[in-house]
């Protein structure tokens, strides 16, 4: 990371205070968190918040490690759910950070912890991806406050409001004794901006200062008969108290328009949305002052009644914008002041008809439909709004109409040299040979091999539950079933899950464990695995084949996925096992995003030095190529593209390889395998060649001249 000054952007994690930090959602979360003195950090990677937990990593050795703050990366939500016990009996604050689902995995532990009840203040960040950019399914954080009874906050979109709802976070669990879920979305965690530092605060309980002995609190401990009594806390004492402190510290904000008879109500990043529709609507300048008064809930739960009175009080009506189904604060909302006895008319979900995430353009549509004929029935300001609505109406056009050829879906691919995809090519050759297998997915990179052009799934669930899948239909269908997983996914979840599962109830199926050493999918975090830890730390390599034989997995095979002849050997012999029972290919090769970057770096290095460098390359000779693009149907890499025929005879286009290639030899390997046309070729770049090999290439090159069979390639490359 770097600052546009050309510093690194974490060295403003000391900033103190007066000090303008400069950076995204990750460093102002980071360094908000810093200056409240949070004593340990964990979580596990995910969209949003993987970039969160990569920059914990990046600022211990040089910042957390030396204020004394405990960091981890915790192997699956339920572990990171679990760190926080720390706070429930002493008095440290703590933050944890997942994704919206891996609240699902977090959510016993997290029930426990709430049940508790706290201590040192807990937060903990959710990211929120409503829009399904990062996720599969679109989930929200709210209804677990509901369910375990934790306050939910949602900062603006704005790095002070982000910084400053960190510190109120810490202050309402220490006040109320409950968690806080603090929602991050994912148009918040990914914008970038500005806010005036603070002093940072060293934890008082840390690495550098520990306990000599825990605390001890037996009445801390989820068991009857204290269940019943951390239930009545919820509700008589922690919920009181979250509201006390909502309502004292204005944690919701609240801004005044010039016309008293309407409002609005919305919440979080929502607001932002709000203020953007009114504006285009020009119910408002680009400044806070608005024609309508809005009240920005940041906090979600526990809502406060008397503010909600109190905004309604001499309204005609009052808009609730929320994002997300179930409509659960729209639904509060209305109980609350129906409870009140406020006449107010609720304009909700149902009116706006807005599903899914929000974008300002269809909110200002619906709103501009609904307040201009109710705030402005006639007169120059609603001619303003109806003529504003119909020239948005008229720039909202087809664009599919104006193209002289259909777009071509562009669905996400396995990176170029990916380990996984020659699995799935071999996959796609045997069901050339012998017909369609029921494959069984969960959360990963190879999840990808769901779409164009493998199609190779006929089931997603959670993480490490794909192979779970398979029990009753591995004995009530007459059918193979092969499932995927990843080694992140095995060590999170899926040892457990599924092949602990799969070996008891002898599910008769085959798993294929992707072994890359990191947790590819989210940025290439280190798993166990990989034989480092979060902190840098070296740890033992934990063996997957080692575990599976110990879990009593009878067959096993591991194979090199870029041996193409081997891998469909393996599959072959997988498949051919007359007793059945659980079959595991592992398929072991590092991640190619990150071992192409550690090799980049080492040829820049040696390229540098003027070391000797190798690497292959492939090409595709144009006068083979036959143009029925079978090898991209089985292959799917991105550095395969196509091209215009060099023969006019072919109306066809051929097959190209550009520059991206990573040289994993996959398209040479399928020509053999499925018996395809041999128009592909490796070439080997040297750089800076010993003399004999100089000598060798310009023989070679004299004799393909005179022979007339040179085809220019060694004047396309050095």
């Amino acid at each position: 990371m770097i600052a546009g000054d050309g510093r690194r952007a974490i060295d403003q994690l000391l900033f103190g205070a007066g000090q303008t930090l400069q950076g995204d959602g990750a460093l102002i979360l980071t360094k908000a968190l810093l200056e409240n003195g949070v004593g340990y950090l964990g979580g596990y990677p995910g969209s949003p918040v993987a970039h969160l937990l990569d920059l914990f990593a990046e600022a211990y050795e040089p910042i957390l490690r030396d204020m004394g703050i405990y960091v981890e990366m915790s192997n699956n939500e339920a572990s990171a759910a679990a760190l926080l016990t720390t706070s429930v009996t002493h008095p440290i604050r703590g933050a944890v950070c997942w994704k919206v689902v891996g609240t699902n995995v977090a959510s016993d532990a997290l029930a426990h912890v709430a049940a508790a009840g706290v201590t040192g203040g807990v937060l903990i960040v959710v990211g929120e991806d409503y829009g399904c950019t990062g996720t599969t399914v679109a989930e929200r954080t709210l209804p677990f406050g509901l369910k375990s009874g934790m306050a939910v906050l949602e900062p603006l979109a704005s790095p002070p409001d982000m910084a400053r709802l960190v510190k109120e976070g810490f202050e309402l669990s220490e006040a109320s004794r409950m968690p806080v879920l603090y929602v991050l979305p994912t148009r918040v965690g990914n914008l970038k901006g500005s806010f005036v530092a603070r002093e940072n605060q060293p934890p008082a309980l840390s690495t550098l200062n520990p306990l000599s002995r825990s605390l001890r609190d037996p009445l801390s401990i989820t068991l009857p008969p204290r269940s019943m009594v951390h239930e009545r806390q919820k509700t008589s004492e922690r919920l009181p108290a979250a509201r006390d402190y909502i309502r004292s510290h204005r944690v919701n904000r609240l801004f005044p328009g010039r016309n008293l008879e309407f409002g609005i109500i919305a919440h979080g990043a929502v607001t932002n949305l709000v203020f953007r529709s009114l504006h285009l609507l020009g119910l408002n300048g680009h400044t806070r002052e608005t024609e309508v008064p809005i009240l920005a809930l940041r906090a979600l739960y526990p809502l406060v009644a008397e503010e909600l009175e109190e905004f309604v009080e001499g309204k005609r009506a009052v808009v609730i914008v929320e994002e997300g189904q179930p409509t659960i604060l729209e639904d509060q909302i209305r109980s609350m002041l129906q409870k009140a006895g406020c006449g107010v008319a609720l304009i909700g979900k149902d009116d706006l008809g807005l599903e899914g995430e929000l974008e300002p353009s269809a909110l200002m549509d619906r709103l501009g439909r609904i307040l201009g004929p109710r705030l402005f029935p006639s007169g120059e300001v609603r001619e303003r709004i109806d003529a504003t609505l119909d020239r948005h109406a008229a720039t909202r056009v087809d664009a599919t109409q104006h193209l002289a050829d259909p777009l071509v879906p562009r669905t996400p691919i396995f990176c170029t040299g990916c380990p996984e995809r020659p699995i799935f090519t071999a996959l796609k050759v045997l069901e050339a040979e012998g017909g369609r297998f029921r494959y069984a997915n969960d959360i990963g990179c190879y999840s990808l091999g769901a779409l164009p052009p493998f199609e190779l799934t006929d089931s997603i669930t959670a993480m490490g539950t794909g192979l779970a899948t398979t029990g009753a239909l591995s004995r009530l269908a007459d059918e193979t079933m092969i499932s995927f997983m990843g080694d992140g996914t095995f060590w999170h979840s899926g040892l457990t899950t599924s092949v602990i599962n799969a070996v008891q109830n002898n599910t008769n199926a085959i798993l294929i464990i992707f072994e890359n050493f990191h947790i590819a999918m989210t940025g290439g975090q280190p798993n166990p695995s990989t034989g480092v830890n979060f902190r840098g730390e070296p740890i033992p390599k934990m063996d997957i084949e080692a575990t599976l034989k110990a879990c009593g997995v009878q067959w096993m095979r591991v194979v090199n996925p870029y041996d193409l002849d081997d891998s469909l050997a393996a599959l072959r012999a997988a498949l051919s096992k007359p007793e059945g029972g659980l079959r595991v290919l592992l398929s072991r090769a590092e991640c190619q995003l990150i071992k192409g970057r550690r090799d980049e770096r080492q040829v820049r290095e040696d390229l540098a030095k003027g070391r000797r460098v190798v690497r292959s390359q492939y090409g595709v000779d144009s006068d083979l190529c036959v143009g029925d693009h079978s090898c991209i149907s089985l292959n799917g890499c991105p550095s395969l593209t196509l091209t215009s025929s060099p023969n006019p005879l072919r109306e066809h286009s051929i097959v190209k390889i550009d520059n991206t290639c990573t040289g994993c030899g996959l398209c040479g390997e399928i020509t053999v395998a499925a018996k395809l046309c041999p128009s592909f070729y490796e070439v080997t770049v040297v750089s800076h060649p010993r003399w004999w090999e100089r000598l060798s290439h310009a023989l070679w090159r004299t004799a393909a001249g005179l022979s007339g069979r040179g085809n220019g390639l060694d004047e396309e490359r050095p």
